[in-house]
Protein backbone atom coordinates (compact mmCIF):
# COMPACT_ATOMS: atom_id res chain seq x y z
CA UNK A 1 0.00 0.00 0.00
CA UNK A 2 1.44 3.41 -0.94
CA UNK A 3 2.16 5.84 1.89
CA UNK A 4 -0.58 8.32 2.72
CA UNK A 5 -0.11 11.66 0.94
CA UNK A 6 1.32 14.27 3.27
CA UNK A 7 -0.17 17.16 1.32
CA UNK A 8 -3.92 16.78 0.87
CA UNK A 9 -6.17 18.43 -1.68
CA UNK A 10 -7.78 20.47 1.12
CA UNK A 11 -4.35 21.68 2.25
CA UNK A 12 -3.63 22.90 -1.28
CA UNK A 13 -7.00 24.68 -1.45
CA UNK A 14 -6.45 26.27 1.96
CA UNK A 15 -2.96 27.49 1.01
CA UNK A 16 -4.30 28.95 -2.24
CA UNK A 17 -7.19 30.57 -0.37
CA UNK A 18 -4.75 32.24 2.03
CA UNK A 19 -2.66 33.35 -0.95
CA UNK A 20 -5.70 35.04 -2.49
CA UNK A 21 -6.50 36.75 0.82
CA UNK A 22 -2.95 38.04 1.15
CA UNK A 23 -1.97 38.91 -2.42
CA UNK A 24 -4.86 38.33 -4.83
CA UNK A 25 -5.85 35.58 -7.26
CA UNK A 26 -3.11 36.53 -9.71
CA UNK A 27 -0.62 35.19 -7.13
CA UNK A 28 -1.94 31.64 -7.35
CA UNK A 29 0.65 29.44 -9.02
CA UNK A 30 2.16 26.06 -8.21
CA UNK A 31 5.40 27.55 -6.89
CA UNK A 32 3.68 30.01 -4.53
CA UNK A 33 1.37 27.35 -3.13
CA UNK A 34 4.22 24.86 -2.76
CA UNK A 35 6.25 27.45 -0.82
CA UNK A 36 3.31 28.09 1.49
CA UNK A 37 3.03 24.32 2.10
CA UNK A 38 6.80 23.82 2.36
CA UNK A 39 6.79 21.17 -0.35
CA UNK A 40 7.66 20.76 -4.00
CA UNK A 41 5.18 21.68 -6.73
CA UNK A 42 4.47 17.96 -7.32
CA UNK A 43 1.73 17.62 -4.65
CA UNK A 44 0.04 20.78 -5.90
CA UNK A 45 0.02 19.53 -9.49
CA UNK A 46 -1.02 16.04 -8.35
CA UNK A 47 -4.26 17.41 -6.88
CA UNK A 48 -4.86 20.06 -9.56
CA UNK A 49 -3.73 19.41 -13.11
CA UNK A 50 -4.11 23.11 -13.95
CA UNK A 51 -4.07 26.33 -11.98
CA UNK A 52 -7.49 27.06 -13.47
CA UNK A 53 -8.89 24.01 -11.61
CA UNK A 54 -7.28 25.21 -8.39
CA UNK A 55 -8.66 28.74 -8.85
CA UNK A 56 -12.15 27.31 -9.36
CA UNK A 57 -11.84 25.30 -6.13
CA UNK A 58 -10.60 28.38 -4.28
CA UNK A 59 -13.43 30.41 -5.77
CA UNK A 60 -15.95 27.93 -4.33
CA UNK A 61 -14.29 28.05 -0.90
CA UNK A 62 -14.20 31.85 -1.07
CA UNK A 63 -17.91 31.96 -1.88
CA UNK A 64 -18.81 29.93 1.20
CA UNK A 65 -16.44 31.99 3.36
CA UNK A 66 -18.15 35.15 2.06
CA UNK A 67 -21.63 33.76 2.83
CA UNK A 68 -20.59 32.87 6.40
CA UNK A 69 -19.12 36.35 6.81
CA UNK A 70 -22.36 37.97 5.65
CA UNK A 71 -24.40 36.00 8.16
CA UNK A 72 -22.34 37.06 11.20
CA UNK A 73 -24.43 40.02 12.35
CA UNK A 74 -22.68 42.26 14.84
CA UNK A 75 -25.71 43.00 17.01
CA UNK A 76 -28.37 40.41 17.96
CA UNK A 77 -31.38 42.67 17.30
CA UNK A 78 -29.86 44.27 14.21
CA UNK A 79 -32.01 44.68 11.12
CA UNK A 80 -31.02 41.58 9.14
CA UNK A 81 -31.06 43.32 5.77
CA UNK A 82 -29.03 46.25 7.05
CA UNK A 83 -26.62 43.92 8.86
CA UNK A 84 -26.03 41.74 5.82
CA UNK A 85 -25.56 44.80 3.60
CA UNK A 86 -23.06 46.36 5.99
CA UNK A 87 -21.21 43.05 6.27
CA UNK A 88 -20.97 42.90 2.48
CA UNK A 89 -19.37 46.34 2.44
CA UNK A 90 -17.14 45.51 5.44
CA UNK A 91 -16.01 42.37 3.63
CA UNK A 92 -14.86 44.50 0.69
CA UNK A 93 -12.92 46.71 3.09
CA UNK A 94 -11.42 43.91 5.22
CA UNK A 95 -10.89 41.34 2.45
CA UNK A 96 -10.31 43.40 -0.73
CA UNK A 97 -8.40 40.64 -2.56
CA UNK A 98 -11.12 38.08 -1.86
CA UNK A 99 -13.82 40.57 -2.81
CA UNK A 100 -12.16 41.32 -6.15
CA UNK A 101 -11.63 37.59 -6.76
CA UNK A 102 -15.28 36.80 -6.05
CA UNK A 103 -16.92 39.71 -7.83
CA UNK A 104 -14.49 41.23 -10.31
CA UNK A 105 -12.46 38.33 -11.70
CA UNK A 106 -14.90 36.65 -14.07
CA UNK A 107 -14.88 33.38 -12.10
CA UNK A 108 -18.54 33.55 -11.13
CA UNK A 109 -20.49 30.64 -12.55
CA UNK A 110 -23.59 32.78 -12.87
CA UNK A 111 -23.83 34.87 -16.01
CA UNK A 112 -26.54 37.23 -14.79
CA UNK A 113 -27.96 38.77 -11.64
CA UNK A 114 -31.03 36.57 -12.02
CA UNK A 115 -28.84 33.43 -12.06
CA UNK A 116 -26.94 34.73 -9.05
CA UNK A 117 -30.09 35.14 -6.98
CA UNK A 118 -30.90 31.45 -7.43
CA UNK A 119 -27.40 30.25 -6.48
CA UNK A 120 -26.97 27.82 -3.61
CA UNK A 121 -24.58 30.16 -1.77
CA UNK A 122 -27.28 32.81 -1.53
CA UNK A 123 -29.92 30.54 0.04
CA UNK A 124 -28.95 31.27 3.70
CA UNK A 125 -28.90 35.00 3.04
CA UNK A 126 -32.30 35.04 1.33
CA UNK A 127 -33.79 32.79 4.02
CA UNK A 128 -32.64 35.11 6.81
CA UNK A 129 -33.91 38.16 4.94
CA UNK A 130 -37.25 36.54 4.15
CA UNK A 131 -37.81 35.58 7.77
CA UNK A 132 -36.79 39.03 9.05
CA UNK A 133 -38.94 40.94 6.55
CA UNK A 134 -41.95 38.62 6.67
CA UNK A 135 -42.21 38.71 2.89
CA UNK A 136 -42.66 36.01 0.29
CA UNK A 137 -39.54 34.58 -1.35
CA UNK A 138 -40.46 36.38 -4.57
CA UNK A 139 -40.73 39.73 -2.74
CA UNK A 140 -37.53 39.06 -0.82
CA UNK A 141 -35.63 38.40 -4.05
CA UNK A 142 -36.89 41.68 -5.52
CA UNK A 143 -35.79 43.64 -2.44
CA UNK A 144 -32.48 41.77 -2.44
CA UNK A 145 -31.77 42.67 -6.07
CA UNK A 146 -32.35 46.37 -5.48
CA UNK A 147 -30.22 46.42 -2.33
CA UNK A 148 -27.53 44.13 -3.75
CA UNK A 149 -26.82 46.49 -6.62
CA UNK A 150 -26.61 49.46 -4.25
CA UNK A 151 -24.40 47.62 -1.76
CA UNK A 152 -22.18 46.14 -4.46
CA UNK A 153 -21.51 49.61 -5.83
CA UNK A 154 -20.39 50.86 -2.43
CA UNK A 155 -18.32 47.72 -1.80
CA UNK A 156 -16.61 47.84 -5.21
CA UNK A 157 -15.56 51.44 -4.75
CA UNK A 158 -14.19 50.67 -1.27
CA UNK A 159 -12.42 47.43 -2.36
CA UNK A 160 -10.63 49.36 -5.09
CA UNK A 161 -9.43 52.02 -2.66
CA UNK A 162 -11.52 54.78 -4.22
CA UNK A 163 -13.58 55.62 -1.13
CA UNK A 164 -12.94 55.61 2.60
CA UNK A 165 -15.37 53.48 4.59
CA UNK A 166 -17.48 55.57 6.97
CA UNK A 167 -19.82 53.17 8.70
CA UNK A 168 -22.38 55.67 9.98
CA UNK A 169 -22.78 57.29 6.57
CA UNK A 170 -22.93 53.97 4.75
CA UNK A 171 -25.45 52.61 7.28
CA UNK A 172 -27.68 55.66 6.84
CA UNK A 173 -27.57 55.34 3.04
CA UNK A 174 -28.22 51.61 3.22
CA UNK A 175 -31.17 52.10 5.59
CA UNK A 176 -32.71 54.59 3.14
CA UNK A 177 -32.16 52.25 0.20
CA UNK A 178 -33.63 49.34 2.16
CA UNK A 179 -36.77 51.27 3.12
CA UNK A 180 -37.16 52.46 -0.47
CA UNK A 181 -36.74 48.95 -1.87
CA UNK A 182 -39.29 47.43 0.51
CA UNK A 183 -41.77 50.23 -0.22
CA UNK A 184 -41.30 49.84 -3.97
CA UNK A 185 -41.80 46.06 -3.85
CA UNK A 186 -44.89 46.31 -1.63
CA UNK A 187 -46.32 49.11 -3.78
CA UNK A 188 -45.76 46.99 -6.90
CA UNK A 189 -47.85 44.21 -5.33
CA UNK A 190 -50.90 46.45 -4.79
Amino acid sequence: MPPKARITKNMVIEAAFETVREAGAESINARTIAQKLSCSTQPVMYHFKTMEQLKRAVYTKSGWYHTEYLMRLREPGENVMLGIGLNYIRFAMEEPHLFRFLFQSGYAVENSVLEMIDSEELTPVLSAMREAMGMSLKQTKKVFLIIALFVHGYASIIANNSLKYEENLVAAHLEQAYRGAVSAVLEEET
